[in-house]
């Protein structure tokens, strides 16, 4: 299925995910590098990556949404996709949370807000792979005989359409 939400023919979602996924993983190792380094403007750095990567995060989120009902229901892309999407809107509230605890001192944060950011590029690491197998093992959003029911990467199966058709003739 082809994504409802594009712009000069491609999937908006997929062209705005780069931004906060770049934004607040690099936030995480400016973070780090600010602790190795004791360089407070690291810290603040990262305090304003974290702001435009949450709001780029938001952003992304709400094409991600519209593509998401797009899906036809009773397909594994479907599952993958609420479990992609709901994963991220923790990531984007961790770091929300980080940045707000860091507001009183960015360039000094503390302790909380650094173990915030670094459990939720964690999880972001394992809702990118999500991302992943909805576009590139699943197809949604780039074609429309994407393969919905495909077997997930993990399993070594191949992904076949006549596969894909089968299971949704047996749902239907």
């Amino acid at each position: 299925m082809e994504s409802k939400a594009k712009l000069l023919g491609h999937p908006i979602h997929q062209m705005l995910i780069v931004f906060p996924l770049g934004l607040l993983a690099t936030a995480v190792i400016f973070d780090i590098i600010a602790l190795a380094s004791d360089n407070a403007v690291l810290f603040l750095t990262s305090y304003w990556m974290i702001a435009a990567g949450v709001i780029g995060g938001l952003l992304a989120a709400l094409f991600g949404v519209v593509d998401w009902f797009a899906i036809p229901n009773k397909t594994r892309a479907k599952d993958v996709g609420f479990w992609h999407g709901a994963g991220n809107v923790v990531v984007v509230a961790l770091f929300a949370i980080s940045w707000f605890s860091r507001r009183p001192t960015p360039d000094h944060p503390p302790a909380t807000a650094l173990l915030l950011s670094l459990i939720a590029i964690a999880i972001g690491l394992v809702t990118a792979w999500l991302g992943g197998e909805l576009v590139a093992r699943l197809a949604v959003g780039v074609d429309d005989g994407a393969h919905l029911n495909s077997p997930s990467s993990l399993s070594g199966r191949p992904a076949r359409q006549e596969d894909t058709d089968r299971e949704i003739r047996r749902v239907a």
